[in-house]
């Protein structure tokens, strides 16, 4: 099961990422726009995700995703570290999240990470 410190791992590998605590807790920006954070206990992270795509993933898996109610409004969920499958299954959520927040440069430059989700 992955946790807060494979999160930490995996978003300071990918490119141009770093960490600074903001709202008393770790969050992972690219290029200075934010993409992750480690909420509360660091059970879970707050990652970017489409609203349309959010709501569906919350009701395909609840006990997996969730929206907290301060980020409703935001293009965010959350996603409970003990549910995911393995690494991998981490990897591409942030590698997703990352996505989103990267300028074009970067995802030019990194046309991998650059790819749809599932691309």
């Amino acid at each position: 099961m992955p946790d807060a410190e494979d999160v930490r791992r995996i978003a300071l590998s990918l490119p141009d990422t770093t960490e600074k605590t903001a709202w008393s807790m770790p969050t992972f920006r690219v290029a200075g726009k934010m993409f992750a954070t480690l909420p509360e206990d660091e059970t879970s992270m707050a990652v970017r995700c489409p609203k349309e795509e959010r709501d569906e993933l919350v009701l395909a898996e609840p006990g997996k995703f969730w929206i907290a109610g301060h980020e409703a409004q935001f293009a965010w969920v959350r996603v409970r570290l003990s549910a995911l499958e393995d690494e991998g299954e981490l990897r591409d959520i942030l590698a997703d999240s990352w996505r989103q927040a990267a300028p074009p440069r970067l995802l030019d430059a990194h046309p991998r990470l650059g790819l749809p989700a599932g691309g």
